[in-house]
């Protein structure tokens, strides 16, 4: 018996998870005119990402189902107690990782999402779920909401939000990684400087893809 396999997260879950399914923007009409390129562009892009992930408010843009069961053995496996989420949307793998930080004994996560509309919908699944208690919520630019109060050292991070401000992202928290620290990257193949980053034998990582989208990296 665990937070995650119980009431409420675990019915919470399912039903967001279903949600999510039918919501894909992929049966939006009005993503029909975005081309492959384009939406790579704009993925990558440092710039312009504004662009999409605005026409993109009203979904969930949720992990996998199997991608949130990784977050929370990741978690639970290293008694994770400080856990930095960039990209919060409706909050599915903030449901995860407070999960397992109930499980874990308790502790804090920081997560951080730019769309005001998306915090609220997150924090209402947080209340729902019974772990509102173990997340802030921090509205606006991750650049800014993560470049000061953090945590003295940071067990693990999901990265999830913006692809193109992953190394960004990573250079604010690096210096509070602790050895061993875990940093999951979803969708990282759009985010070459990252992935080159994280991969290079000088940095202080040990990195490889797991899955079919996701980069597992830990801090030496």
């Amino acid at each position: 018996m665990t937070t995650l396999t119980t009431a409420p997260i675990a019915p919470l879950l399912e039903r967001l998870f279903a949600e999510a399914d039918e919501a894909s923007p992929m049966n939006d009409p009005a993503f029909a005119d975005i081309t492959e390129d384009e939406h790579s562009r704009l993925m990558r892009s440092k710039t312009e990402y504004r662009e999409l992930y605005d026409r993109l408010k009203a979904y969930p843009l949720a992990v996998s189902r199997e991608t949130g069961a990784l977050l929370y053995m990741l978690a639970r496996s290293i008694r994770a107690t400080t856990i930095i989420e960039f990209g919060t949307s409706f909050g599915l793998s903030t449901l995860h990782l407070a999960a397992a930080l109930r499980d874990n004994g308790g502790g804090r996560l920081i997560t951080t999402e730019f769309e005001a509309s998306k915090t609220q919908r997150a924090r209402q699944n947080l209340i729902a779920g019974g772990v509102e208690d173990l997340v802030e919520i921090r509205e606006g630019d991750a650049l800014q909401t993560l470049a000061s109060d953090l945590p003295d050292q940071i067990d693990l991070v999901l990265l999830d939000g913006a692809k193109a401000l992953y190394p960004e992202i990573l250079a604010l928290l690096e210096s509070r990684l602790k050895p061993g620290a875990l940093i999951i990257a979803d969708n990282a193949d759009y985010a070459p400087d990252y992935l080159g980053r994280v991969r290079s034998p000088m940095a202080g990582y040990v990195s490889v893809p797991f899955a079919e989208d996701v980069e597992l990296s830990m801090r030496l």
